[in-house]
């Protein structure tokens, strides 16, 4: 009994003396911008692989975009990201968050993807209608031609 209390105090003394392995950066973002900020790199990111010519030819450096927009720096973030991820449970609180954001987003923009592909079907289908009324005309002209040629037995309408 003695060694198991012995044993106890020990392991309460090594918990509680416990130090933190990152300190708290004096300039540390709030938990809520770094969200927005990891966020915003995240669809910065997928806009980069997904189609890397438009960044290219508007010239953005996405980190430096994030950073002007939120007026922090590349350390700042650096020191503030080091200090969320050397809690895991914390920073995968914040990722959880984060990905519910984007599959929120995901959801809205897929249907909005939906919306403009029925759209462009339809504007499709109305062109093609159009041109369709459009021969149709056409040959009514034809026919209409053909038949006051017969008659006549020559083109009145062209011009001799």
């Amino acid at each position: 009994m003695k060694k198991l209390l012995l044993l106890l105090t020990v392991l309460v003394g090594f918990m509680s003396c416990k130090e933190e392995v990152v300190h708290k950066p004096d300039n540390l973002i709030e938990r809520d911008v770094m969200i927005d900020v990891m966020y915003d790199l995240s669809i910065l990111d997928a806009i980069k692989y997904q189609n890397p010519a438009s960044i290219d030819t508007f010239k953005i450096n996405p980190s430096q975009y994030i950073f002007k927009k939120y007026k922090i720096d590349s350390l700042q973030f650096a020191q503030s990201n080091t200090y969320y991820a050397s809690n895991y449970i914390d920073y995968k609180e914040m990722y959880d968050e984060l990905i519910q954001r984007i599959e929120a987003k995901k959801t809205v923009l897929d249907s909005l993807v939906k919306r403009e592909e029925k759209k462009q079907e339809k504007l499709k289908a109305d062109s093609l209608k159009k041109v369709k009324m459009n021969d149709e005309k056409k040959d009514s002209l034809l026919l209409k031609k053909k038949k006051i040629i017969l008659k006549n037995g020559k083109d009145s309408l062209r011009i001799q």
